[in-house]
């Protein structure tokens, strides 16, 4: 795929551009959005996502969209799952909700950032040393494990590294609009709000330890991996927004990503072995006979694993709901307060 320069510079520009345009249009002013105006949004960039990825397997050929489109599927639900985290460290900050666009604006922004560089990097270690592959591949297989038997319910606001922040940083205990420091008996404090915006971005380097590898994984290409990571965040404001409720009833979104990681990374083993240097591997020589996974294959793959774990949360929510109905109704008939 070869993607010139000037085109390397649009596609950044217009990035930039629609953030910047966000800010001055939604965030700027403090409020809470609409679960109409998140819903448009939402939609808008989901199909502005689509659309550029059809645009791609046009121009490109369809090898590279469907490579773009597994990414994107798979970014996006990562995505998800990052939004979860943000809403932990939200209530654990107890953030107002009107100023919780500007958080989340801020830790967008950080989040493409951070994946800007490790996609450089990447793109880098692939190009002049192919054994990157096993490491990516090994760090996929442990993230799966540790994604798949994780709890999620570290206690964001009091870990270790924000006790550190707060040791480092004299800290204000209260929020001062969406300042971020505040003068008092003429001393400088940091504000709550700092906090959060340090804490988002802890939060966004770990995802990008997750999801730079995984795409790495369907494409080698460091423009699909740049693009499919700007749409998948692109929009994550407004589907905080739209689905915030719908979050906790995902509970099964966290193993679905398990599945897709480890599978992702059985991938680059594969690939890594096709691809072998490693002079303790087979003389140095390729193992050509290893078979590698398809972009196809990938592409339904992830997107039934998506699928199979939406759904089967929701039931599980709902058949808990159900549940529970009938031991409220009893305990209310008994007289005893069901608090």
């Amino acid at each position: 795929m070869n993607v010139t320069p000037t085109v390397w510079l649009i596609t950044i520009a217009i990035t930039i551009a629609f953030f910047v345009y966000e800010f001055f249009a939604h965030v700027r002013k403090p409020h809470e959005p609409s679960i109409g105006e998140s819903a448009r949004w939402s939609a808008f960039y989901i199909g502005l996502a689509l659309l550029f990825g059809v645009g791609l397997g046009m121009v490109s050929g369809w090898t590279f969209g469907g490579e773009y489109f597994a990414g994107y599927l798979t970014e996006k639900a990562l995505s998800v799952d990052n939004l979860f985290v943000f809403l932990l460290v939200m209530t654990a900050f107890a953030v107002p909700k009107i100023y919780q666009q500007k958080v989340l604006m801020i830790g967008i922004v950080i989040a493409l950032i951070m994946r800007g560089a490790f996609i450089a990097v990447g793109a880098a270690l692939i190009s002049n040393f192919s054994w990157v592959f096993y490491i990516f591949g090994a760090l996929l297989l442990v993230l799966a494990y540790r994604q798949a038997f994780s709890h999620g319910d570290s206690d964001v606001a009091n870990g270790r590294f924000m006790k550190l922040v707060r040791r480092v940083l004299p800290v204000h205990n209260e929020y001062v609009g969406d300042k971020l420091t505040t003068r008092i008996d003429g001393r400088r404090y940091v504000t709550p709000m700092l906090l959060v915006i340090v804490a988002i971005g802890f939060v966004d380097l770990i995802f990008a330890v997750d999801s730079i590898p995984a795409i790495y994984g369907l494409t080698e290409e460091a423009y699909i991996v740049f693009v499919a990571n700007a749409f998948a965040l692109m929009g994550l404001r407004q589907l905080y927004f739209l689905i915030g409720g719908l979050l906790e009833r995902l509970v099964y979104l966290t193993q679905g990503l398990a599945v897709i990681l480890a599978f992702i990374g059985v991938k680059l083993v594969l690939h890594a072995l096709h691809v072998n240097e490693l002079p303790f591997i087979n003389g140095g020589e390729p193992l050509l006979w290893v078979p590698e996974i398809p972009t196809s294959l990938s592409l339904v793959f992830i997107a039934a694993t998506i699928t199979v774990a939406t759904i089967a949360s929701l039931l599980k929510t709902r058949g808990d709901r159900v549940r529970e109905t009938p031991e409220v109704k009893e305990e209310v008939s008994e007289g005893v307060d069901p608090r």
